[in-house]
C-alpha cells in the first residue's frame, strides 16, 4: 500500500506586488509566482511595449491629462529603457511578472513619481493586445521578404532549367514529362499565395486596441485616433470588450504560417525523393547534408528533413492557441497569456525553415542526364499518343485514349518504349496511324507541345519567368 503524499502548502511571499498589490495583503505563493510570470516568453516585446507607451504618452500630453515635463521625463525614461533591454542590461524578475510591468518597475527607478501617470487610462489588457498587433504585424513584414528571397531563388533555378526534361508525377508514378523550371514555378505560386494570405492577415491586425482599457473603454477625454496613428495603425478598434479579448488575428496569421510550412513540407519531401540514389535527380550540398556515424558512404538530407518535421510544429502551434481560445468568455481571462509563445515559436521556425529552403534551392544541382532518361520512362508520352489521334484521326478521346493503353500494353510486351514501336506494330491496334505519330512520342516534343496557359513548353516557361521577374521588381520597389 503506498504512503499518503504530504502535502505543503506554499509559502507565500512577505510583501505584496507592488504594482497590484493593493488589494492585497500579502505576495502570491511561489507556485503561483511561476505559473503566473509571462515575462520568459513576453520579454520579446519589449520594443512593441517601449513604442505603444511612447504613442500613449504623448497623446495624454496633447490632451493635457498628463504635464508635458511629466511627459518629457516619460519618453526620455523610456527610450532608455529601449535600449538597455537591447543591450541587455535590464535584469528578469520573475516576481514582476511579464514585460509592462518590468518597463514601468524600472521607469519608476528611472524618474520617480511621474512613472505612475503612464498607466493613466489604458489597462494591461490593451497594452498587451497593442504590443502583440504590432509584433505579429513585424513579423508579417519580415516573412513577406523571406518568402520573395525564397522565389527569387527559385526563380533563378527555374531560368536554368527551363528545357530541362524531368519526370512529371501523379501518385508518385510518372505521368508525363515535363521541365523542371515548371516544376520550380509551381513553388513561386505556392509562395505568392502564401504571401497573399499573410497580406489579407495583415489587413485585419492593423487596427489599434489602446485605449480600450480593461474591457469598457475609459472616461478620460483620450484620442485613439492619435495613438492608432502614431503606432501606424489603419484605425483603432471599434468595441472595446472585442479590442482586448479578440486573439482571432493570431489565428489568422498562424493559419496562414501552416499553410506556408506545408508547402515548405512539400518541396522538403521531393528534395529527399530526388536526392536519394535510386532517383538520382538532384544533389544537395554539402552544406545541407550530413554523413552517418557508422556507414561512411551516406549523405543524408537533414535539412530537408527537418523542414518537412518542423512544419508540424508550426500546425500544431495554430491548433494549439485554436484550442485555448475556442470556450473563453468575453472578455479578457488569464487563458490567453498562453497566446504569445505559440506565434513566437512557429514565426522561429518557419523564419529558420524559410532560410534554410532559400539555401537548399539556391545550392541546388540538377542531374540533367539523369533527369531526360526518367522523363521518357514509364511510357510518359502515352497521352500525346492519345492527343495525336485525337487530332489527327478525328477519334473521340476516350476510343484514342483506349488504343494508347493497347499500345502501351503492346510496348510492355515487347520491353520497349512506345517510340521503340514499328509502324506495324501500331497499326495492328490501329490501321489508320501514320509514321507522322513517330513525332510526338519524343520526350522533347511532346514537352514542347504543351503550350496552352501554364503549361510546361520551354518557351511558355520563360514567358513566366520573365512576368515573375517584373512582378517581384515591381514588389520590392513598392
Amino acid at each position: 500500500m503506498p504512503l499518503p503524499r504530504t502535502r505543503r502548502k506554499p509559502r507565500p511571499s512577505s510583501a505584496p506586488n507592488a504594482l497590484w498589490g493593493g488589494r492585497f495583503s500579502s505576495g502570491p505563493a511561489a507556485v503561483m509566482e511561476a505559473i503566473n510570470a509571462s515575462i520568459g516568453v513576453d520579454r520579446r516585446l519589449y520594443a512593441q511595449d517601449i513604442r505603444a507607451s511612447l504613442a500613449h504618452c504623448s497623446m495624454l500630453v496633447a490632451k493635457g491629462i498628463v504635464s508635458q515635463s511629466d511627459g518629457a521625463a516619460i519618453a526620455r525614461g523610456l527610450k532608455r529603457i529601449e535600449g538597455e533591454f537591447a543591450a541587455g542590461k535590464i535584469r528578469i524578475d520573475p516576481a514582476l511578472e511579464d514585460i509592462h510591468m518590468h518597463v514601468e518597475a524600472r521607469l519608476k527607478d528611472l524618474i520617480g513619481a511621474p512613472a505612475g501617470r503612464l498607466h493613466t487610462a489604458r489597462s494591461r489588457n490593451d497594452q498587451v493586445a497593442t504590443d502583440f498587433r504590432l509584433w505579429v504585424r513585424d513579423a508579417i513584414d519580415r516573412l513577406d521578404r523571406g518568402l520573395a528571397a525564397w522565389q527569387s531563388v527559385l526563380l533563378v533555378q527555374a531560368e536554368r532549367h527551363a528545357a530541362t526534361a524531368m519526370p512529371g508525377f501523379t501518385h508518385l508514378q510518372p505521368a508525363q514529362p515535363i521541365t523542371f523550371g515548371h516544376h520550380l514555378l509551381a513553388y513561386v505560386e505556392m509562395a505568392e499565395r502564401d504571401r497573399g494570405r499573410l497580406n489579407d492577415a495583415r489587413k485585419r491586425v492593423d487596427e489599434c486596441p489602446l485605449g480600450a482599457g480593461a474591457l469598457a473603454g475609459t472616461s478620460f477625454p483620450i484620442d485613439r485616433a492619435m495613438t492608432a496613428r502614431a503606432l501606424g495603425f489603419a484605425r483603432p478598434m471599434g468595441n472595446s470588450l472585442d479590442a482586448v479579448s479578440a486573439r482571432d488575428f493570431a489565428l489568422e496569421y498562424l493559419a496562414a504560417l501552416a499553410i506556408a510550412a506545408s508547402h515548405l513540407s512539400r518541396l522538403a519531401e521531393e528534395l529527399v525523393i530526388w536526392s536519394s540514389p535510386a532517383f538520382g535527380l538532384v544533389r544537395l550540398s554539402d552544406a545541407w547534408t550530413s554523413g552517418s556515424s557508422i556507414m561512411p558512404q551516406k549523405r543524408n538530407p537533414d535539412a530537408a528533413e527537418l523542414v518537412r518535421a518542423k512544419s508540424g510544429r508550426i500546425a500544431g502551434a495554430f491548433q494549439g492557441l485554436l484550442t485555448v481560445m475556442k470556450g473563453l468568455p468575453l472578455a479578457y481571462g488569464k487563458d490567453m497569456q498562453e497566446d504569445k509563445e505559440p506565434v513566437f515559436d512557429a514565426t522561429d521556425t518557419i523564419e529558420l525553415c524559410l532560410a534554410a529552403m532559400t539555401g537548399m534551392v539556391a545550392d541546388l544541382e540538377a542531374d540533367t542526364a539523369r533527369m531526360a532518361a526518367a522523363a521518357g520512362g514509364g511510357y510518359s508520352t502515352a497521352t500525346d499518343l492519345a492527343d495525336w489521334m485525337v487530332q489527327r484521326l478525328k477519334m473521340p478521346f476516350r476510343d484514342a485514349h483506349h488504343r494508347a493503353g493497347q499500345l502501351v500494353a503492346a510496348a510492355e510486351r515487347k520491353g520497349v518504349g512506345l517510340a521503340e514501336l514499328t509502324l506495324s506494330d501500331m497499326q495492328s491496334v490501329e490501321p489508320r496511324i501514320t509514321r507522322d505519330v513517330f513525332r510526338v512520342l519524343a520526350v522533347k516534343d511532346a514537352i514542347a507541345s504543351r503550350m496552352s496557359l501554364g503549361g510546361t513548353a520551354p518557351k511558355r516557361v520563360r514567358a513566366e519567368i520573365a512576368r515573375w521577374k517584373r512582378r517581384l521588381k515591381t514588389r520590392a520597389r513598392s
